[in-house]
């Protein structure tokens, strides 16, 4: 009988045990890290940043200085790795290339892709971007070679569902992209060996949407259309937010 007893308790401590351990694996992913695209800087991102917030997340923005496709995956490396545990990484426009090859990092769980680009390895940002033009053909360059959007053609480009006063306030404070980060090829891609998120914005006179579409079918990226312009983020917060809180449920 004793042993019996014994026995019966080891068999319920190890499902005890086993319980809690599938309760800690399932347990969402904590950590979010959203990398800002072109021509914005991370403060557009505020919106989204106190949704998940109060949701319960810790959420990190990267100001990535946008001088080279390195300059800027090392700006988003450092980031993550000061993170307590696994990541959500979180890419818009241009910064999809900068996740995509800043996300093979071990903490990386998963990857969310807002309007962005998601190169293969050995592909540049701007090779993918010439394959769909553009419904607004409306970036110029610098004579030091950085792009931007002149002020008069931003809103109708950038953020043409979002209120006058807010995308004059973007375009004023508009954070050129140098041309070379364009150019450069990602050396790897994350989304090959990890789950990714994508939100395909129907409206986008940046990055096209048929270019997106392309893009996270490719990937096999579970794809939330939303009828937005490319400043989606801000115009539709709780919808990204939502596909955020989604990927990082998954990666639990």
């Amino acid at each position: 009988m004793h042993a019996l007893r014994n026995t019966i308790a080891a068999a319920v401590t190890l499902a005890m045990g086993v319980t809690m351990a599938n309760a800690e694996s399932a347990a969402p992913v904590k950590n979010i890290v959203i990398v800002h695209g072109a021509l914005a800087d991370g403060s557009g991102w505020r919106a989204v940043y106190d949704i998940l917030t109060k949701d319960g997340f810790h959420v990190t923005i990267v100001q990535e200085p946008l001088t080279s496709l390195a300059d800027d995956v090392a700006a988003t490396t450092r980031i993550v790795d000061q993170q307590d545990g696994p990541v959500v990484l979180v890419g818009h426009s241009y910064g999809g290339s900068v996740i995509t090859e800043a996300g093979v990092d071990s903490k990386v769980s998963s990857l969310v892709y807002v309007a962005a680009l998601q190169p293969d390895a050995g592909e540049a940002s701007g090779q993918l971007l010439q394959k769909f033009a553009a419904p607004n053909g409306a970036m110029r360059s610098t004579s030091d070679k950085y792009f931007f959007i002149p002020a008069e053609k931003f809103r109708q480009t950038y953020a043409a569902d979002v209120p006058e006063a807010e995308a004059q306030f973007l375009s004023n404070s508009e954070q050129q992209l140098a041309q070379k980060a364009l150019g450069a090829p990602i050396s790897a891609a994350a989304w090959r060996t990890k789950p990714s998120f994508a939100i395909l914005t129907t409206q986008d006179h940046v990055v096209s949407p048929e270019l997106q579409r392309w893009m996270y079918q490719r990937s096999g990226s579970k794809i939330t259309e939303v009828g937005a312009s490319h400043a989606v983020f801000i115009s539709q917060p709780a919808k990204v937010a939502h596909v955020i809180e989604a990927a990082a449920k998954q990666a639990g």
